[in-house]
């Protein structure tokens, strides 16, 4: 039987969050939630009856609140923050807070004997090079706002001796906190309403990931931490290092009719181009299960079961 775990998740009702509280309390471990319920309030609607689960809506910039409750966990697993770089260019101020402050202050009242789990993103690898993979040894060179706090936050969190950073790939698939502007989301959700896809910058290279992989790379990290402690791993599918054309056949492939034009005067506005690779994490005995096709596939299913993302989007 495997150990049970007193588990800190900030901003646990998101997108990543929502997902690994239900799969953690569902191993039997005790998980606490702080989120100030920006985006959704049902995300964690299934959790609030479990004996198991406790929700704490506060801001994780409140660090007096969080002093007083910190000693309390075995684990602390920082998932708050302005995610992409289009928010984080419209929100400056709150991303520099929420992404690199709240995550200095979190390691700050962290004792010797608590573990940290950090995410950060491929993003910081900023435009790589077209010959070869970005591993973890390679120079980060973030170009986005975005990137820039996850990779200092990354650098505060990793000083400390009981953490892990996982460097995340495009993260894709159904969540019970929904994001439908994620690339691989997105892509889905407009083929399927407007039957055409214009894409920009349609060689821009990017690894993928389902987000029930990153929750299993995450707990696979707190049940194996001293085997991964001290470390930095790309979390990523090896076979999903793929342009957004190839991206876009695939879905072309499951939807079947869909216009493809290739538009050439404009730039991304969340600059990520880069080969990356995985092996680190999978010799460590973590690999994705979840392919791309798999998750197109399971999008097309959420979207005509849930008419409302198509309708609201």
């Amino acid at each position: 039987m495997k150990k049970k775990y007193k588990i800190l998740i900030t901003g646990g009702a998101g997108y990543i969050g929502s997902m690994l509280s239900t799969k953690l309390i569902n191993l039997g471990n005790q998980v606490t939630v702080i989120d100030i319920l920006e985006y959704d309030t049902r995300s964690l609607s299934h959790l609030y009856l479990n004996k198991n689960f406790i929700f704490l809506k506060r801001d994780v910039r409140d660090k007096k609140f969080l002093k007083k409750i910190i000693n309390k966990f075995d684990y602390v697993i920082p998932l708050a923050g302005l995610v992409g770089a289009p928010l984080c260019e419209k929100r400056k101020k709150d991303a520099i807070e929420i992404n690199l402050n709240a995550v200095k202050n979190l390691v700050s009242m962290l004792s010797k004997k608590q573990k940290i789990i950090f995410t950060n993103s491929n993003s910081g690898y900023g435009i790589g090079s077209k010959q070869k993979f970005c591993d973890e040894n390679s120079p980060l060179n973030p170009i986005s706002l975005y990137g820039r706090t996850k990779v200092d936050a990354e650098k505060i969190v990793m000083k400390f001796k009981n953490a892990i950073s996982f460097r995340l790939a495009t993260v894709f698939g159904y969540s019970y906190r929904m994001r439908t502007d994620l690339l691989l989301n997105n892509l889905v959700l407009l083929s399927m309403r407007d039957k055409k896809l214009d894409i920009f910058e349609s060689n821009f290279r990017r690894n993928f990931i389902h987000v029930s992989d990153v929750c299993d790379g995450i707990i696979y990290a707190i049940y194996n931490f001293n085997k991964l402690k001290s470390n930095v791993y790309n979390l990523g599918m090896s076979k999903a290092n793929i342009t957004k054309f190839e991206m876009v056949k695939k879905i072309k492939k499951h939807i079947g009719k869909l216009k493809i034009k290739k538009i050439h005067n404009i730039k991304d506005p969340d600059k990520r181009d880069y080969f990356v690779s995985n092996k680190k994490i999978e010799k460590k005995g973590f690999k994705a299960k979840i392919d791309i096709d798999e998750g197109i596939q399971e999008l097309i299913e959420v979207y005509k079961s849930h008419k409302d993302f198509i309708n609201n989007y």
